[in-house]
């Protein structure tokens, strides 16, 4: 079904970098939008693309993980994930970021899809995907400022976990989501 819209795309008539920082860069861009005498401006994050993987051991356990997130000031659980690097392949960094904060390996992985992070102000993706077959390894390699603890846990649990708010990151919902979207129709 297509669902029809009287908007168009707005035209870009101009982006000035407010700022670089390591992880981000900050611009300003400014628009014009069809159709209407206006003129508007934008901050945007453009930022590397991102993954999130979903590793489920043969037993049907999920491989979670719990970490500190500045931005919340928390530990929260989420699914191991990360940012693309140059010239690597959404699947590769997947399970790199697998190995890196699990210490797992998979079988088999599965993309399960892409969706848009914050579109009204960020220029990125974050591609999800399905690992089956884990198994733990014993190869964890954190990042310097990383600091991450694996755990197990059955899909009831999981469920159990977002209805009390444990597991409230959106991106790791979707990926949650998603993921057992594909399993169901197996």
């Amino acid at each position: 079904m297509e669902l029809k819209t009287r908007l168009k795309p707005w035209r870009r008539i101009g982006t000035v970098p407010r700022g670089d920082f390591r992880i981000f860069k900050l611009v300003e861009e400014f628009f014009e939008a069809p159709g209407m005498d206006l003129d508007h401006g934008f901050f945007v994050i453009e930022s590397p693309d991102w993954v999130n993987i979903v590793p489920v051991t043969d037993d049907g356990k999920v491989v979670l993980i719990r970490q500190f997130r500045a931005g919340n000031n928390s530990v929260t659980i989420e699914i191991p994930g990360g940012m693309v690097d140059a010239g690597e392949s959404f699947s590769a960094a997947a399970l790199r970021e697998l190995e890196e904060e699990t210490g797992y390996q998979a079988k088999k992985v599965t993309a399960l899809g892409s969706v848009s992070p914050n579109p009204a102000i960020m220029r990125n993706s974050c591609h999800m995907f399905l690992a089956s077959g884990v198994k733990p390894t014993g190869q964890i390699h954190f990042d310097s400022s990383e600091d991450v603890e694996s755990f197990e846990a059955s899909w009831e649990e999981i469920d159990a976990m977002i209805a009390r708010g444990e597991i409230n990151h959106s991106l790791v919902l979707n990926a949650l989501f998603f993921a057992k979207q594909a399993l169901e129709a197996l």
